[in-house]
């Protein structure tokens, strides 16, 4: 194997979610769609998730690799992995402990961030990867029964926290405002140090870019997945924030597969004097924004995952409780 290969958890559950949505789109009662189901239910069933769960960290591992083994880093703290631990522990195969779910809501973070109480976690990502899959509007968990909100209006939070500190602007990026925002993880310049102003700003080739309570990387480069992904939570300034980046930067960001991935007007040299504008489109950057889209045009994603009996049992044996899942 080469050195450079991983065994992600976390692009591994994507992919899964992704299988399970075909399983249950796929719904009639045919020769090949029936063989559709049953390939996605065995690809499903062969996941080993209870491999990849420690006892003694009592978290899943965030990776492997051939050589050295599991990655020392663990799903741990509120972030994207909430879509992991309710796949992980719905197998029928290999499921990890049901009280996982417990555990992991223990290492959580509430604070208030931007006049915004809630889960923190910087990157936007963090709050919109689980939403892609599962509809989390009306129905709690034992947290969130405790915080009288649920995992939906927590990621509109974040999102609405994540514009008021790019229109606070602390660090002085001339491009920032109140429709040109959004810090995720994405493409970035380079590596370097900039001065701004007084300020010296710090900047990075691809990066988890975000603000929250306990977190901070901000180098004035802008994902319009943040944005994009995050349309279901607050359309009332993601819509907008999209259109503003397509009105403002069309020519440099915009292709033939939709927004490239990022872009940083601040950053200027001999090769970018307009500033910084990404050549390239990452598929984990484009898959929430169209996703989120159509879930915000017709749930379509939802309320195909709705239908699975995997998800709604993970989501049961994390405690979660009311709304749909009462039907």
């Amino acid at each position: 194997y080469s050195t450079l290969f991983r065994s992600s958890s976390i692009d591994t559950v994507l992919l899964m979610a992704s299988i399970l949505t075909c399983m249950s789109y796929f719904d009639q009662d045919n020769p090949t769609e029936i063989e559709i189901r049953k390939l996605a239910d065995s690809l499903y069933r062969r996941v080993e998730w209870d491999w990849m769960f420690d006892s003694t960290k009592y978290a899943l591992s965030m990776g492997w690799h051939p050589e050295k083994g599991f990655i020392p880093s663990w799903w741990l703290g509120y972030n994207e992995a909430m879509i992991l631990l309710v796949m992980a522990m719905a197998s029928p195969t290999h499921p990890i402990p049901e009280d996982a779910w417990q555990k992991w809501c223990a290492t959580y973070t509430w604070e208030e961030f931007q006049g915004y109480e809630h889960v923190n976690f910087g990157p936007l990502f963090g709050h919109q990867y689980s939403h892609m899959f599962i509809d989390f509007r009306g129905i709690q968990d034992s947290f969130m029964l405790s915080k009288r909100i649920d995992y939906f209006e927590n990621s509109r939070r974040a999102t609405l926290a994540n514009r008021a500190y790019c229109i606070s602007n602390p660090l002085g990026f001339p491009h920032y405002n109140d429709s040109i925002w959004g810090l995720t993880a994405c493409d970035g310049p380079k590596d370097t140090v900039m001065l701004n102003g007084d300020k010296t700003i710090k900047i990075y080739s691809y990066s988890a870019r975000g603000a929250a309570s306990n977190y901070w990387v901000d180098d004035g480069t802008i994902a319009p997945t943040a944005a994009g992904g995050s349309i279901p939570f607050a359309p009332e300034v993601c819509i907008p924030a999209l259109r503003a980046i397509f009105n403002t930067y069309e020519d440099y960001i915009y292709g033939i597969y939709g927004f490239k991935d990022a872009f940083n007007p601040f950053y200027k040299d001999k090769y970018h004097e307009n500033g910084w504008f990404d050549m390239d489109y990452l598929g984990i950057d484009q898959g929430p924004i169209i996703i989120m889209i159509e879930n915000y045009s017709n749930e379509l994603i939802w309320t195909i995952l709705k239908k699975n009996p995997y998800i709604r049992e993970g989501l049961i044996k994390a405690g979660f409780k009311g709304g749909w899942l009462t039907n």
